[in-house]
């Protein structure tokens, strides 16, 4: 009999969290390392394979705020469920693909779906119902299984020089669904509750007012659908989320590996940037508890400052640049990612907790979807016409400066000086 039980599931519950976001968003975030081989095999135009990405992206977007307004009408573990069998299945397919139409469809539109149910639209309301006190905490420790994806993508880099891409795809798609289905099954609850249990921080008192997503040090804004629909507060963590991942991110991490193999390194030296970009990342995404201290404004300014010197270095890249250049680079950008990522789901809390959470949350996170639908494309598209990366990193550049614009704009500190953060 466990002395501490709502420690112990907790604590259960963030490792399962952090087992699925490493594994779920490692077929999403494989792009890159498959991306190489695929072109190789069929010489498509770099914007017309790279579109792939940007229909999975454009489906998560169009999907989250959906998952996450079913998550409190729907058993939270059956979307779970459903999303690993489709997501792994649809990465097994992919070894299938021969058309360009067959990857739109199977990592286009499939696998996105599945991830929808299996990610961040559910995991991070699981988060919000499992703690009261420490969330920024926890929901960073959850998110760094989503950083460490990028190491696991590492990992496929060399599952594809021993078996081929296409036997890799296999390999992923029977890992996601033979790992996690047993880990959900077992360890996954939606509320503490379902255990009898109460979320760690509840107080021992009664508040006047007590909604899910509120802390005992804040009282909740009551936010209806309607008030938080209209709140310009949402729509420019929307933006920002938008600018920073989808058309900054995604648009980088879709292309860094190829860029990296065009002037002179290996592959496997240019996949290991990704790998780098998720042990950054997840040290950033510890490191953000600072936003505690110095304000989430001034987190998010250091985010797009590291972003930017990475965008530069990565832009002055140049045949026999050797791997210091480009290490800082991959270490500059998983740093900046991993400080706005924690930052930007914070601070949607801080704002709108409660029992409509799932939904704003699912709506922030469409940002990045709708972003990166546009960003890997253009990226592409930009090399097709110019025979160059520099202005599709170039655009990226400008993405994180206006990324940090729209997030102030969002005035988290208002929330937090009134007792919300």
């Amino acid at each position: 009999m466990q002395k501490n039980p709502i420690l112990f599931t907790a604590s259960v519950i963030l490792i399962v969290a952090f087992l699925v976001m490493l594994l779920a968003y490692g077929v999403r975030h494989s792009f890159p390392v498959f991306f190489p081989f695929i072109l190789d095999e069929y010489n498509w135009a770099r914007g017309d394979t790279a579109l792939m990405f940007s229909i999975h992206l454009l489906v998560y977007g169009i999907c989250a705020p959906i998952t996450g307004f079913l998550v409190t009408r729907l058993p939270a573990k059956s979307l779970l469920l459903f999303g690993i069998v489709l997501l792994g299945l649809a990465a097994a397919a992919c070894s299938y693909a021969t058309q360009l139409w067959h990857f739109y469809i199977l990592f286009g539109v499939l696998a996105p779906i599945g991830l929808s149910c299996v990610g961040s639209p559910v995991l991070n309301p699981t988060i919000m119902n499992w703690f009261v006190h420490r969330r920024g905490t926890a929901l960073g420790l959850a998110q760094t299984g989503g950083g460490l994806s990028f190491v696991f993508v590492f990992l496929m880099e060399f599952v594809i020089e021993g078996v081929g891409w296409r036997l890799a795809y296999v390999v992923m798609g029977l890992i996601t669904v033979g790992v996690l289905l047993p880990i959900v099954l077992v360890g996954y609850r939606f509320t503490p509750q379902e255990c009898g249990l109460e979320p760690i921080g509840t107080p021992k008192f009664p508040m006047e007012t007590k909604e899910p997503g509120s802390t005992p040090e804040t009282k909740p804004e009551n936010w209806t659908t309607k008030s938080g629909l209209t709140s310009s507060s949402l729509w420019l963590l929307f933006i920002s989320n938008m600018l920073f991942w989808g058309t900054g991110c995604y648009l980088v991490l879709a292309h860094q590996v190829k860029y990296a193999i065009d002037i002179g390194y290996s592959p496997a030296v240019a996949a290991s940037t990704t790998a780098l970009f998720g042990v950054s990342m997840v040290i950033g995404q510890a490191a953000a508890f600072v936003s505690d201290h110095i304000g989430r404004e001034n987190t998010v300014l250091a985010a797009s400052i590291l972003a930017t010197i990475a965008l530069i270095t990565l832009i002055g890249l140049k045949p026999g640049s050797g791997l210091f250049a480009l290490y800082s680079f991959a270490v500059l950008f998983g740093l900046g990612s991993g400080l706005y990522a924690v930052c930007v789901f914070v601070d949607a809390a801080n704002i709108f907790s409660g029992r409509h959470f799932g939904l704003f949350n699912g709506i922030v996170l469409a940002g990045m979807g709708f972003g990166g639908a546009f960003g890997p494309w253009l990226g592409g598209l930009l090399f097709d016409i110019f025979d160059s990366y520099y202005y599709s990193f170039l655009f990226a550049l400008v993405s994180f400066v206006l990324s940090f614009v729209a997030f102030y704009g969002a005035a988290p500190r208002r929330y937090v000086a009134r007792g919300f953060g």
